[in-house]
């Protein structure tokens, strides 16, 4: 790879202000040095260290001295299939999501997700008698992931993805789908039982974000930037159009928080379509 390819990857991944692809490159870079550590210096690094130390525990009790946790966990992967899906997912449903909202309200989301997943795995730990005398950690993104995908198949259900296989697929029986996945881990009380419940609050999260939403009421709005004034001397006016084609941008992406994507006419999701092509 030569430098300009690798600053092309940087650059997109730390520079570009895509929140997805800056979670993406950072899970990424900590599993290649989770990888090298239990390649080259401890075999059992994940089971000794991430786990107990940095993974999100069901145990109140240690709560208070690994609060840390819930931010570090969501950034820890069994092996490398559980990072491949997650980040896959993390791509196709954090990019389609950033298409319709705004960075900070999948930040929001996002980390909602993986807080409230947490809290729920610990539940269900905590509630079960068979699981209670069996401390617990978990650790992966799936729920922070769930998150965004409930989200946005909440807000344009109907959107199609194609899938190998199974060609277009819309995104509301994609979820449910997943859903149904998890509901029947939960209910033969699978190995991964902590993770399913993980899964469902993350989805349960970015569903009442988005429904919240369209109700009037966003939940990243104490996260929005207020406007500045300032005097600016000797500058050229703003082109006219530029400033209306971004209004109007707004006012789509407005809308599509209001009442969905569906209800656009064809004209708005064209404009859509443009701004997102550059």
């Amino acid at each position: 790879m030569n430098n300009n390819n690798f600053k092309n990857i940087t650059d997109r991944v730390f520079k570009s202000g895509n929140p997805a692809m800056l979670y993406i490159g950072l899970n990424v870079i900590i599993a290649l040095v989770v990888g090298i550590i239990v390649l080259f210096v401890d075999s059992n690094f994940i089971g000794t260290v991430i786990r107990p130390y940095l993974g999100f525990p069901s145990e109140i009790s240690q709560w208070p001295t690994r609060f840390y946790t819930l931010v570090t966990y969501a950034f820890l992967h069994q092996d490398l299939f559980h990072i491949l899906f997650n980040m896959l997912w993390l791509y196709w449903m954090g990019n389609l999501f950033l298409d319709f909202l705004k960075p900070r309200q999948f930040q929001v989301v996002y980390w909602g997700g993986a807080v409230i997943g947490a809290l729920a795995f610990a539940l269900i730990y905590n509630l079960s008698p068979q699981l209670r005398a069996n401390g617990a950690t978990v650790i992966g993104a799936s729920a922070a992931v769930m998150a965004i995908f409930s989200a946005i198949a909440t807000l344009i259900p109907n959107y199609s993805i194609r899938l190998l296989l199974f060609g277009d697929v819309k995104l509301k029986y994609l979820l449910l789908a997943y859903i149904v996945i998890d509901l029947i881990g939960v209910s033969k009380g699978s190995g991964n039982i902590g993770g399913n419940f993980a899964h469902l609050g993350g989805a349960a999260f970015g569903f009442a974000y988005i429904k919240l939403l369209q109700n009037g009421t966003d939940l990243s709005s104490f996260f929005e930037r207020k406007p500045k004034m300032k005097v600016v001397r000797n500058e050229a006016p703003r082109k006219k159009t530029d400033v209306v084609n971004q209004a109007e941008i707004d006012a789509i992406l407005d809308k599509i928080s209001k009442t969905g994507y569906d209800k656009l006419t064809a004209k708005e999701k064209q404009t859509l379509f443009d701004a997102s092509k550059n």
